[in-house]
């Protein structure tokens, strides 16, 4: 589980890459690289980070379920995700 600041700076560099989205796409249509530079730095898409939605984890990331792989193997387990289940052989 990942710290409450952590997750925090998550959502609000979100926020800002959505905010600045149409300015950062006319800006580097024009080419205006200085005016660009200008913008906050959390304002790049870059800088997001895929995290796990329910603990915050951000290794072991399943991009397909939005999900840690720990949470997805006990979710599974549960049967709470439709469609999937434990491979055995």
């Amino acid at each position: 589980m990942s710290k409450e600041s952590v997750k925090a700076r998550q959502k609000k560099r979100e926020k800002t890459v959505l905010k600045y989205e149409k300015k950062r796409k006319i800006l580097k249509d024009s080419k205006s690289y200085e005016l660009l530079q200008r913008l906050p730095r959390d304002a790049s898409p870059v800088r997001l980070r895929n995290r796990c939605s329910i603990t915050g984890r951000c290794r072991g990331y399943m991009r397909k379920f939005g999900i840690s792989r720990i949470i997805f193997r006990d979710m599974v387990s549960q049967g709470l995700i439709p469609g999937v289940k434990k491979a055995s052989w």
